[in-house]
């Protein structure tokens, strides 16, 4: 979607970090391809005690650190955007870190009752061992509150059955409206669309940012 270099050129400053077992962060081995590498390390961090939901919000900090180093960054004003895998980095990493003030997510909110239902396999990120004790996916995103948040959706994401983005979408709105924080809370779902980053969410998207971290 090349969403970096459209930010850039609306004006703000944008690192896009490779994601662990992606592009430049594959395995240096070269055995293990795509999907496999995944598998390697999250079960690498399992045993370890950790998983890669740990890893990932790890270096998302260590990301902000070096934006925050950076003399063209105001540190009050950084957000955080990520499609598909990415959202759920944004979502994992949003409750973490304070110094992120606006997060958009865009295509993934799988929760775990719903990957149990359909019987999907989801990516690796998702799985936090030992925090379905507490909580599904909505209730992790909701403690991003009461800074601003936005998701979009597509109706017809398989990777996000849209029965519980309905559900969970009202559980993150709760939180927020108990902090008394309503109006930074926000969502959208497009009808008949699928696992995209159609015109009418990246408008929603730059929306959000201009609003919160250009004003």
């Amino acid at each position: 979607h090349h969403t970096g270099a459209a930010l850039a050129k609306e004006g703000f400053v944008v690192l896009c970090p490779d994601a662990l077992c992606f592009e430049e962060r594959q395995d240096p081995t070269g055995k293990l391809k795509t999907g496999n590498f995944e598998r390697f390390e999250f079960l690498r961090y399992v045993v370890a005690g950790k998983c890669m939901a740990w890893k990932n919000i790890l270096d998302m900090k260590r990301a902000i650190d070096f934006l925050q180093s950076r003399p063209e960054v105001i540190d009050e004003k950084i957000g955080c955007y990520g499609h598909s895998m990415g959202s759920t980095h944004t979502w994992l990493v949003g409750p973490w870190e304070p110094r992120i003030k606006c997060l958009v997510g865009n295509c993934c909110l799988p929760t775990y009752k719903g990957i149990h239902r359909e019987h999907m396999l989801h990516c690796f990120p998702n799985f936090i061992p030992g925090i379905y004790e507490y909580g599904d996916t909505p209730d992790i995103a909701a403690l991003i509150a009461p800074r601003p948040l936005h998701l979009n959706f597509g109706e017809l994401d398989g990777g996000s059955p849209i029965d519980e983005v309905r559900r969970g979408v009202k559980i993150i709105a709760n939180n927020y409206a108990a902090m008394n924080a309503e109006t930074n809370f926000t969502y959208y779902i497009e009808e008949g669309s699928g696992h995209v980053l159609s015109p009418a969410m990246w408008e929603k998207t730059l929306a959000q940012f201009q609003r919160h971290l250009k004003t």
